[in-house]
């Protein structure tokens, strides 16, 4: 039985470099940002342009231009959010089976929005990836084309990272660095071996 760890943290936490610590271990993962990437340079491409003229390029979503669009207006932002997010639901049933088929003992989804949208349901348990505010805030100014303006756009949507930790069942510390945060994830591994999970499989199609 699949083990689905759902991964998330809000922007500047470290997340992504903690979803790689364990590809590296051969836990497989499920980028939800990565699938919509892919999406925005697929099927999701025509759908986003009858919803917001003027944001595809090429056949690809201009992600500046989509998010001078959507960030600060809340019915833009589910317009889109409808559109995108049962594509990315149905990229991740399909990364499951596969996943269930080749006998994982432990998948990770990584989602920013995981809790937000309610997505922790689907999971066995929560990992949430977390630092100081400040660490936050530095991290994520320091990122090319970021402005105060933009993160408090960003972030003002995202659940606060102390309910957050409150709703996890584990927690890494990404402020301590890089061999700090890797021993975490060696811990959680170790806590997960064996267990078998419970709610996504009684979810799956016999």
């Amino acid at each position: 039985m699949t083990f689905v760890l759902g991964l998330t943290g809000s922007i500047g936490m470290g997340k992504s470099t903690t979803a790689n610590f364990f590809r590296a271990r051969g836990v497989p993962v499920h980028d939800s940002d990565a699938a919509v990437h892919e999406l925005y340079r697929g099927r999701a491409a025509p759908l986003v342009e009858a919803a917001f003229p003027g944001v595809v390029v090429d056949g690809v979503v201009d992600r500046e231009r989509l998010a001078a669009r959507v960030l600060g207006d809340a019915e833009a932002l589910r317009r889109l959010e409808a559109i995108v997010h049962p594509l990315v639901a149905e990229e991740e049933r399909v990364f499951l089976e596969r996943a269930r088929r080749d006998g994982a003992q432990l998948v990770i989804i990584d989602s920013p929005l995981l809790l937000e949208t309610a997505q922790d349901g689907r999971c066995d348990a929560v990992l949430v990836v977390s630092a100081p505010p400040e660490v936050q805030r530095a991290r994520v100014l320091s990122r090319p084309g970021m402005t105060e303006e933009r993160f408090e756009r960003i972030h003002v949507k995202q659940m606060p990272d102390a309910e957050k930790r409150r709703r996890a069942h584990f927690v890494v510390d990404s402020s301590l660095g890089l061999d700090a945060a890797e021993r975490q994830v060696r811990d959680i591994l170790r806590a997960l071996a064996g267990r078998p999970g419970h709610r996504r499989q009684a979810e799956a199609p016999a």
